[in-house]
C-alpha cells in the first residue's frame, strides 16, 4: 500500500534537504539550438519534432537535478501548444520524472463539476476503464502524484479530485493566493466581516483536508500561495497549519528567500518553493557554460537556490 501523499512529499523534502520544486515549462524558443536540431526529422511533422525537443530538454534537466530536488512541476500549457504531440510528451515527462524518484505536480489548474470534474480527476490522478476485445482494462493515464486545481466552483468541483486522492494516495494544490500582480483584484476583496476572499478560501481548504492528515501532520489538500505576497502568506499560514503550500513567484517573478519564509511552519516544513525559468533557462546567464551546458547550469541554479533558502531557516 502506498503512503499518504503529504507523507511522501515531506519525506522527499527531508531526504533532499530542501523544498525546491523545479517548474518544467519549456519554451521552444529558449531550448538550446542543438537540442532542436537533433530532434528534427523530415519524416515527422513540425509539431512532433518540437515535442521531441521538449522531451529531450526535460530529460536532461531531470537527470541534472533529480538527486538535488524533491519535486518537479510541468505546466501543461507549454505542451498543449503542440497539440496531441505535446500531450504525448507531457505524459512521458511525468513518467520519466517519477522513474527518477521525483514527486510530480501536474500544473493543469483543472476544475469543473460533476462528470467533467471526475474525468479530469481520473485522467490526471486516477485510472480510466477502457474496453479492449470485450474485456474492461483499467489503466492510469497521466498518473501524476498531484495536480493544481481552481476552487471557484466550490466543493462540487473539488470533490471528484478529493475522491481520487483518497483512492490512489494522490494530492491537490488549490489556488488560494496567486503570485500574479492582479490577483488582488478578486482575491483581496473584503467580505462583510473584514476578511478577504483569499482568507475565506484558505478556510475552505483547511476544512476540506482537516480529516485526512498523514502521519506528518499534513493534509493531501494543499494550497497555492504566491511568494510575491508575503504578508498574505503569513495570514494563510496561520489559517492553514496543516496544508502544504505550493509557492510560485520565487526568482523570475521577483520573490526571494525572505518572501517565502512566511509560507513555512516553525519547523521549516509545510511548503515547496517553485522556480521555473530561473532554473531551466539558467544557462542564458551562464556564458561560461553556454547552451551546451544548459543542464549543468540548471543544476548549479538549484544548488544556489538551496543555499539561498537555507539563509532564512
Amino acid at each position: 500500500m502506498s503512503k499518504h501523499f503529504a507523507d511522501r512529499l515531506i519525506e522527499a523534502i527531508k531526504k533532499k534537504g530542501n523544498p525546491i520544486c523545479v517548474g518544467l515549462d519549456p519554451r521552444l524558443a529558449q531550448i538550446p539550438k542543438h537540442i532542436k536540431e537533433e530532434a528534427f526529422d523530415p519524416e515527422k511533422t513540425p509539431m512532433a519534432c518540437a515535442a521531441d525537443a521538449l522531451y529531450e530538454f526535460n530529460v536532461k534537466i531531470i537527470d541534472a537535478v533529480c538527486d538535488i530536488v524533491p519535486v518537479v512541476k510541468p505546466q501543461i500549457a507549454f505542451y498543449e501548444i503542440f497539440g496531441h504531440e505535446g500531450i504525448r510528451v507531457y505524459e512521458q515527462t511525468l513518467k520519466y520524472a517519477k522513474s527518477k524518484g521525483l514527486i510530480t505536480i501536474a500544473d493543469a489548474k483543472r476544475n469543473d463539476i460533476g462528470s467533467t470534474a471526475t474525468a479530469y480527476a481520473q485522467a490526471f490522478l486516477g485510472e480510466v476503464p477502457v474496453e479492449v476485445g470485450g474485456e474492461e482494462i483499467v489503466s492510469p493515464v497521466f498518473d501524476a502524484d498531484s495536480i493544481t486545481v481552481t476552487p471557484y466552483l466550490g466543493w462540487d468541483g473539488i470533490k471528484p479530485f478529493y475522491e481520487e486522492c483518497t483512492k490512489y494516495d494522490k494530492g491537490i494544490f488549490v489556488l488560494v493566493k496567486t503570485s500574479n500582480p492582479s490577483s488582488g483584484d478578486l482575491q483581496d476583496l473584503e467580505m462583510k466581516d473584514n476578511s478577504s476572499i483569499y482568507e475565506v478560501m484558505g478556510g475552505f481548504v483547511d476544512s476540506w483536508g482537516a480529516n485526512d492528515l498523514g502521519e506528518s501532520g499534513y493534509s493531501f489538500i494543499g494550497a497555492v500561495v504566491g511568494a510575491t505576497f508575503p504578508k498574505q502568506a503569513e495570514k494563510l499560514r496561520e489559517l492553514m497549519p496543516n496544508s502544504i503550500f505550493l509557492v510560485p513567484g520565487y526568482g523570475a517573478q521577483g520573490g526571494g528567500a525572505e518572501d517565502v519564509k512566511p509560507c513555512f511552519n516553525e519547523d521549516g516544513l509545510g511548503a515547496i518553493v517553485n522556480s521555473s525559468r530561473g532554473i531551466i533557462f539558467a544557462y542564458e546567464k551562464r556564458h561560461d557554460l553556454g547552451a551546451a551546458g544548459f543542464d549543468e547550469a540548471a543544476r548549479q541554479a538549484c544548488l544556489a537556490m538551496k543555499a539561498d533558502l537555507e539563509r532564512v531557516f
